[in-house]
């Protein structure tokens, strides 16, 4: 009866729930970033962007968005690495679910570790190519890894997407002065 235990422990993985797949936002994320361009105040811009940060943390389940939670919230009193071993854990759990790369990513960046930060941007923005917030984290990534030509161009498709990132003060030359 004995061996059964350790059976049991080392089958929990295999039953273990799996991650549903992601809510669909992409329709509303579209009009969001429409809206964006349209937008005519900085504050209206910062609504909007903060309406594409709640469809991209809307993670596939409760068991996944406990996840999301507490690897931002560590990330948020500067637990880096504790961070990264949650955000690693959501995304063995749920690896179509760009938000976990890309919270990967920032704590990475964080750290310092950039080839870690950038392979997880990559992976956001295979999932959702116009994710405007891991295109401004692989913009700042690659400028930080001394790639600025490569952050630029990056950073002006992140802005043509929404022109009111703060990010956009980073811009070289500044927008609106290009020849």
């Amino acid at each position: 009866m004995k061996w059964m235990i350790p059976l049991c422990l080392t089958a929990t993985p295999a039953l273990a729930q799996t991650c549903p797949e992601a809510p669909d936002h992409s329709a509303r994320m579209s009009e969001i970033l429409s809206e964006l361009g349209k937008a005519q105040t900085e504050m209206a811009g910062r609504e909007l962007s903060n309406g594409l940060w709640e469809l991209w943390t809307d993670a596939p389940d409760a068991t996944a968005q406990a996840m999301l939670d507490e690897g931002m919230s560590r990330r948020g009193v500067y637990d880096f690495l504790g961070a990264r071993t949650v955000f690693s854990r959501l995304i063995d759990y749920c690896p179509d679910y760009a938000e976990g790369y890309n919270q990967r990513a920032f704590a990475s960046f964080l750290s310092e570790d950039y080839e870690g930060a950038l392979a997880d941007l990559d992976r956001t923005l295979e999932i959702i190519p116009n994710h405007v917030g891991a295109l401004s984290g692989k913009a700042l990534t690659l400028i930080a890894m001394g790639r600025n030509e490569e952050g630029q161009a990056v950073l002006r498709a992140a802005v043509a997407l929404n022109p009111w990132l703060s990010e956009r003060a980073l811009l070289d030359p500044p927008l609106g002065t290009e020849l």
